[in-house]
């Protein structure tokens, strides 16, 4: 007998559409790869070099935010260098993850300054800093026209150990909660959940509680009410690793429009991997950024319109300009912690005042 077919539910379809998207465009940039590595080539290596990458995602999300990228610079390194990937807290816990870079029990990793506890003056940049940009257009901008790619180039200079490589641009922030409704700032008060630092201790000033666990532990915090929900990431994510399935409700207002994520290598390991393979790295992960912001962008509207698992609640409009307002205090006291904080800061008032000025289409 012949079982009847399961209907898709509607962020079901959205997701397994963007998901063969996102298969072909992967497959047709490896098939280019592939012709061009087509030529003779001889291997005078005894041995390929072997890195082990470790990511601050856990490995559903993994498998979007870094994985493709690993597949593919493996592929195309043709046999002189691998790389091993590994998701959250598999190899260290994530917030030893600057330590075990420095020291070399890992040879690179994919995170943001807050969440590793980058010992810089501009980790606090890292991760979600409040307002700081709207879309995710906004953090490539950032790095290559307003300055912050040789402040951060600066910054890591002067830590013994440790080459910061690229950044990029991940999803905007939401809260989901479980089953405590947002519809006022009065309401956050005592919600106990799980996010990125630089965030969660803006929120704190209205009455939410960052709580930080290991990343493969939030969905059963969730359920066993540990966590009242989570302040870490957007409506794409929020579908996909599965924590849509366990809130019920999803604010919609956003406290920043993209994340700020980062490739690093450990000094020493990155010296040691001819300047080909360098090339062929940063390559890699500019395709990372690429198909993340793809992914990313490709279902926050859709999964926001069309996804049926969450409530949409609002904050009142009144309420919402306060915590705008208190967004530039943050923002000054940030500043005024070290002078080159202050010219992050300075940055983005930069931008985004040009922004404002250009007007529409860019805000």
């Amino acid at each position: 007998m012949t079982e009847p077919k399961k209907t898709q539910t509607p962020s079901e379809a959205i997701l397994a559409t963007r998901r063969n998207f996102l298969r072909q465009s992967v497959m047709g940039a490896g098939a280019v790869a592939g012709a061009t590595l087509a030529a003779p080539y001889v291997n005078a290596q005894a041995a390929p070099i072997k890195w082990r990458l470790q990511t601050y995602s856990g490995a559903p999300l993994g498998a979007h935010v870094i994985k493709p990228q690993i597949e593919a610079f493996n592929v195309a390194a043709n046999g002189e260098m691998e790389i091993e990937l590994y998701y959250a807290d598999q190899l260290v816990p994530t917030a030893d993850l600057f330590r075990a870079l420095q020291n070399g029990t890992l040879d690179a990793v994919q995170s943001d300054e807050a969440t590793m506890a980058s010992p810089v003056d501009i980790s606090v940049f890292g991760g979600y800093f409040p307002f700081a940009t709207r879309y995710s257009l906004d953090v490539p901008a950032l790095f290559n026209y307003y300055g912050l790619k040789e402040i951060w180039q600066e910054a890591y200079g002067e830590v013994e150990g440790v080459t910061w490589l690229s950044a990029g641009a991940w999803d905007p922030l939401h809260i989901f909660t479980v089953d405590k409704p947002i519809r006022s700032l009065a309401d956050m008060q005592g919600l106990r959940v799980f996010g990125v630092p630089t965030a969660g201790k803006f929120l704190s000033r209205y009455g939410l509680v960052p709580v930080t666990i290991p990343w493969d532990n939030v969905e059963v915090a969730m359920q066993t009410g540990e966590l009242d929900g989570v302040a870490w990431c957007g409506f794409t994510e929020a579908y996909e690793v599965g924590w849509a399935d366990v809130c019920k409700y999803a604010l919609t207002n956003s406290v920043t429009g993209a994340w700020f994520g980062s490739y690093f290598a450990n000094t020493a390991s990155w010296q040691k991997v001819p300047p080909h393979l360098q090339e062929l790295f940063k390559i890699t992960i500019d395709q990372s950024h690429y198909y993340r912001q793809v992914w990313y962008w490709g279902g926050e509207a859709k999964l926001r319109v069309e996804g049926e698992k969450m409530e949409l609640t609002s904050l009142p409009p009144e309420e919402w300009a306060q915590v705008v307002t208190d967004s530039k205090g943050f923002w000054d006291e940030v500043a005024a912690s070290s002078p080159r904080s202050g010219r992050v800061v300075e940055a983005f008032k930069k931008y985004a005042e040009t922004m404002e000025k250009a007007g529409y289409p860019y805000r």
